[in-house]
């Protein structure tokens, strides 16, 4: 259509009004023109429509020439434009991450929020239940035979400690004891030597301290044996017993809980809720109970083994720290270097924990 009008620019001035009336008579004809198109091209635009690759764009515009500039719209390049039925259709977004990955997410979520419910579901009960028991009201499972075996550990054990400070004391003492001697035999021998008319006395004396400081610290080596053996004992053998008593005693603790709170549903009305919520208590109850049945075989086995394990060190410790102790105050050197053969314990020769110069320099 417009490859056969006329096509005429309209210029203007600087305040926006027409010039002249004789361009307004060229405006008035121009159009017109452009619209008596006749019937027959018309028809035929109708029919075939225009093609963009051979339609011209007629450029007029402030201070352009009357003739235009026609810009052919086949020389203009740009993404060809097609329609997209899927259109409407949720396309995922760059960075937002893919449905399998929002899936875990959620399920990660729901898994942690579980876990917090059920755990503030247990708190509950055990705080409940324990309030019940310190104030008389609730009652709780009892094993009379199991408790007082437990109890008897850990007065044993606290005994035990006291043993082992006691020990680590007295090899304290010793060893400043022995220290001394050490120091007071080596100013005997230098005064020896510069003492003429004292020389015999004073070497008398020097290899008397030199003597004792040698079976001294050979009865340290003894004293070090017992005192770590008791602390194996103790704070290790002992304790992890301790803490298999503790986790059983946690487990007494939420098996009344849930045990309490299945007899109080267990006294209710019987509708289809209730039912449904003994049903699950009873399960709980259940777990719980098989928790601590196992829990309580596991404390027995091990109070057993530990009885005989003590038994088994100590004997062998006491038998250890009373030949040392007498051999040494006897002056008997010859036992006291036996008794550590017989038990096996080698001493570190003098100097042996400090670095040598090159590792010092």
């Amino acid at each position: 259509m417009m490859s056969k009008a006329a096509t005429v620019e309209i210029p203007i001035n600087s305040n926006g009004d027409m010039s002249t009336l004789a361009e307004d008579d060229s405006l008035e004809q121009a159009t017109k023109r452009q619209w008596h198109l006749d019937e027959k091209d018309l028809q035929q635009v109708m029919v075939s429509g225009p093609n963009l690759n051979e339609t011209s764009i007629v450029s007029g515009g402030y201070g352009g020439s009357p003739q235009g500039v026609v810009i052919p719209t086949g020389s203009i390049k740009g993404p060809a434009v097609r329609y997209n039925p899927d259109f409407n259709k949720r396309i995922p977004v760059a960075g937002s991450g893919s449905s399998a990955a929002d899936e875990a997410a959620r399920g990660v979520a729901a898994e942690k929020l579980d876990s917090v419910k059920k755990w503030g579901l247990n708190t509950y009960k055990c705080t409940k239940q324990m309030i019940s028991e310190r104030f008389g009201r609730g009652s709780r499972t009892v094993d009379l035979e199991l408790e007082a075996q437990i109890e008897l550990l850990r007065d044993t054990k606290r005994k035990y400690e006291s043993v082992l400070r006691l020990a680590r004391a007295l090899t304290d003492h010793f060893y400043n004891m022995v220290q001394t001697q050490q120091a007071l035999g080596d100013t005997f021998a230098d005064l020896s030597q510069k003492s003429p008319e004292l020389r015999d006395e004073f070497g008398y004396n020097a290899e008397t301290q030199k003597l004792l400081c040698h079976n001294g610290e050979t009865l340290l080596g003894a004293i070090n044996f017992f005192v770590c053996s008791i602390n194996t004992l103790v704070n290790k053998t002992m304790e992890d017993t301790l803490m298999t008593i503790k986790m059983f005693e946690n487990a007494r603790l939420e098996f009344d809980a849930y045990r309490s709170d299945l007899e109080e549903l267990s006294l209710g009305p019987r509708d289809a809720a209730a039912v449904a919520r003994i049903d699950a208590a009873q399960r709980h109850y259940q777990v719980q109970k098989d928790k601590y049945e196992r829990l309580r075989s596991d404390v027995c086995v091990k109070l057993k083994f530990l009885e005989e394990n003590k038994v088994k060190v100590m004997h062998k410790q006491l038998l250890l720290f009373h030949n040392a102790i007498s051999a040494y105050f006897a002056g008997n050197q010859q036992q006291l270097q036996q008794t550590l053969e017989h038990f096996n314990i080698k001493l570190k020769p003098p100097g042996a924990d400090k670095p040598s110069w090159l590792e010092e320099s």
